[in-house]
């Protein structure tokens, strides 16, 4: 039998290739659903290909999952090593963020698909709570076995020059149902549902109403039409509360049993029991005996709501214009809002510049509430200027980047001259308006919300839809509040970004711009700042030209990551570049006696080498830094073992004892900082055994294309937690010794 996941011509295209492996893993491990994610080529951002057991509403805040976000299946692609999260407590007290958005009772596992040279996506699978807290070894295997298969399949179609893609919405699977019946069956189930006393009722798992019979029908006081189709807390207002949509999300992710008592008006108490599977959830609704006080409040219905003519102005620029309500999910309300504005904030508390406030605030918004556009100014001197935008072209935001904030042209400028926001559900709204800006835009309607933060205009927010939407007055209300949290967010991200050009200005002044030539000498440097944070912390590199034949090279990490640190980083490497030319354990020792002196509360880690290329020697002396890593011409490599030598800053007494070695020509050095091998959860001298492999098997290339191969092979520039410095030195043949001058003729 062919493997079912193996490429060929019937195979089709596209992250379906994947369906038979991801579904065949789902289905062996017992798990109520799952999620792919694909990581497409150069990307830091992971999309979601594939859902199964889920409706899409319920995971759209994780439709976009960056590598470097306190979410499960970042942290599991990112480490390449399996996220398991045994329950509710460990949920939240691991990952705040989500756990925030799904307060249920259930197991979850993400893991890497990858292969032994790439990471090309990751996989989540969800039990019930009542699944073990703890993965047994059957489940290790088998999560572990579909990942490698996906990842071949996956490496498999980019090396062919088609690689798998996820869609603009993921791929969204059902569950194959064991026995399908037939018309005889289902006439004979709905005649038996009639005859029960109790009201029956089934629910995709969407959450509409897939069958209902007439009793349920007259205990809801609707007709069935009217609900077959609809999602109940739509189509019935007084279930409009976010404490039934909640029971129902709890059914869908824990999958176990759960009730709720309402109130339908004026005094008809019904009892819901909902009993939830793989394929959807099964509803009684009985009356209730007797009241039930720890039952959600129930509340009337607001003016206009769950009408046709719902979604007025409300005392804001636009109004509804006698168009049709939009599809259910392009509005979300309820506890779906409530979850929306929940995810959105903890997300926003981490953003650290406009730029991410952008892709934030896009990742979250459109899938929440269906929108194709989004575009975000902040206001500078009188203008506003465009600092991000998804879903326009470039000549869209340059047509509007700049406007003057004291002029009517447009409405982004105007809705935050004045505070208010400016809603035009269909394009002849908005041309009345403003003739012409519909054609510029390409949309169908718009959201132009205000962002004010402590008082102060921080700038405007467009959030369009790409066919006429009216803007329902939940929906206008949830937008006004997400309003006010993104300015605040990008209030805070335009000062970082000050500060943060500020130090990356200091460090550019402070590290090397160029290496010197030095004859018979190829060298490389890499320096790559961490993925999260400022972005400016104190690992240096230096190479110093001393002679014809030889060369002092340096490097090192002041302790913290801020502008003190890169301060301290410039003061240590002055100091090296004044001693060099003296021996390795001297130059130490004179920058260290500066630094005790200096007094900076900081500690730095150095190491010093002389290169003699006369002679093929390296003299190395360490201050508490990561061994180097030697290549021998042969290609065989070493980690150098040195005597630590105390870190600089520390005691002015200290020694640095000087190690000598040979370093012949086609020989490698490399020199590096903790960033580049350092990795959670894995032991530094195996990090460090695995980067003297990759140097050994990574070839005879020129310095430059090597130093970017081991970045690459390390994991970076995948984002991580610390900053990478890497210098590398090889000696090549015919130099080392100064040249006779020619003999005259």
């Amino acid at each position: 039998m062919r493997d079912p996941v193996a490429p060929g011509p019937a195979a089709g295209s596209g992250p379906r290739l994947l369906d038979p492996v991801f579904t065949q893993v789902v289905r062996d491990t017992g798990a109520s659903g799952g999620m792919l994610y694909l990581l497409p080529p150069g990307e830091r951002t992971l999309r979601l290909a594939v859902l199964l057991g889920a409706p899409p509403e319920i995971v759209t805040p994780w439709v976009r999952v960056s590598l470097d976000a306190p979410i499960p299946v970042a942290d599991a692609v990112r480490e390449r090593r399996l996220v398991w999260l045994g329950g509710r407590e460990e949920m939240a007290r691991r990952y705040p963020r989500p756990a925030l958005v799904l307060p249920y009772s259930f197991v979850m596992a993400a893991a890497p698909v990858s292969t032994d040279v790439a990471v090309w996506g990751g996989l989540v699978l969800m039990w019930p709570g009542s699944h073990p807290s703890r993965p047994s070894p059957h489940e290790r295997g088998l999560i572990s076995a579909a990942c490698r298969r996906m990842g071949l399949l996956l490496g498999h179609a980019a090396g062919t020059g088609r690689p798998m893609l996820p869609g603009p919405q993921p791929h969204v699977l059902t569950r194959p149902r064991t026995h399908t019946p037939g018309r005889g069956e289902a006439l004979a189930a709905a005649d038996f549902a009639e005859r029960l006393p109790e009201g029956c009722c089934s629910l995709r798992l969407d959450g509409r109403i897939a069958f209902v019979d007439s009793t349920a029908a007259e205990l809801l006081g609707a007709d069935v039409d009217e609900l077959l189709g609809a999602l109940p807390w739509r189509a019935l207002p007084w279930l409009h509360d976010p404490a039934f949509e909640d029971r129902y999300r709890d059914a869908v992710i824990g999958r176990r049993p759960t009730s709720f008592t309402a109130l339908r008006p004026p005094d008809h108490w019904l009892s819901f029991q909902l009993y939830p599977d793989a394929t959807g959830i099964s509803v009684r609704i009985l009356p209730a005996l007797e009241h039930v006080e720890e039952a959600p409040p129930p509340r009337e219905p607001r003016d206009g709501e769950g009408t046709e003519d719902a979604g007025g102005a409300g005392g804001v620029e636009g109004g509804a214009g006698g168009l049709p309500r939009s599809p259910a999910p392009a509005t979300p309300s309820g506890v779906t809002a409530l979850y929306h504005l929940m995810h959105l904030a903890a997300t926003l508390t981490e953003a650290v510049g406009a730029r991410d406030v952008v892709d934030r605030a896009a990742d979250q918004l459109l899938p929440a509430f269906g929108a194709e556009g989004i575009m975000l100014f902040v206001a500078e001197h009188g203008r506003l200027r465009v600092v991000g935008h998804r879903g326009y072209g470039s000549e869209v935001a340059d047509h509007f980047d700049g406007m003057r904030l004291t002029t009517g042209e447009s409405p982004a400028a105007r809705t935050l001259s004045t505070g208010v926001p400016a809603f035009f559900d269909s394009p002849g709204e908005l041309e009345r308006s403003y003739p012409g800006l519909a054609a510029w835009t390409g949309k169908g309607a718009w959201a132009f919300l205000p962002l004010i933060a402590s008082g102060r205009p921080v700038g405007s927010l467009v959030l369009s839809h790409a066919r006429p939407h009216a803007f329902a007055p939940d929906e206008r209300a949830a937008l006004t509040s997400i309003a006010g949290l993104i300015a605040q967010a990008l209030d805070r991200a335009r000062l970082f970004d000050v500060k943060d050009q500020l130090a990356h200005r200091l460090q550019a002044g402070l590290l090397p711009h160029t290496l010197p030539q030095v004859p018979g000498l190829d060298v490389a440097s890499r320096y790559l700042p961490a993925g999260r944070g400022m972005g400016v912390g104190g690992d240096f590199y230096d190479l110093i030209r001393l002679g014809p034949a030889s060369a002092g090279a340096a490097i090192g990490d002041v302790q913290g990551h801020n502008v003190t640190a890169a301060a301290l980083m410039g003061q240590v490497r002055t100091a090296v570049h004044a001693t060099a030319g003296a021996p390795p354990g001297e130059v130490l020792s004179r920058t260290n006696r500066l630094l005790t002196d200096l007094d900076p509360g900081l500690f730095t880690s150095c190491l010093y080498v002389h290169v003699d290329l006369a002679r093929h020697t390296a003299r190395l002396a360490s201050a508490g830094h990561l061994p180097p890593v030697l290549r021998h011409p042969d290609g065989h490599t070493e980690v150098l073992d040195l005597p630590p030598g105390l870190l600089l800053g520390i005691d002015p007494t200290a020694d640095y004892p000087t190690t000598e070695i040979a370093l012949p020509p086609g020989a490698v050095l490399a020199l590096y900082t903790d960033g580049l091998v350092e990795v959670p959860g894995t032991d530094l001298e195996d990090s460090i055994a695995e980067f003297a492999g990759h140097l050994e098997h990574a070839g005879h290339q020129h310095m430059r294309a090597l130093a970017d191969t081991l970045l690459r092979r390390a994991g970076r520039p995948a984002p991580r937690a610390d900053d990478t410095a890497l210098l590398l030195l090889s000696p090549h043949h015919g130099t080392g010794r100064p040249r006779r001058p020619p003999a005259p003729r």
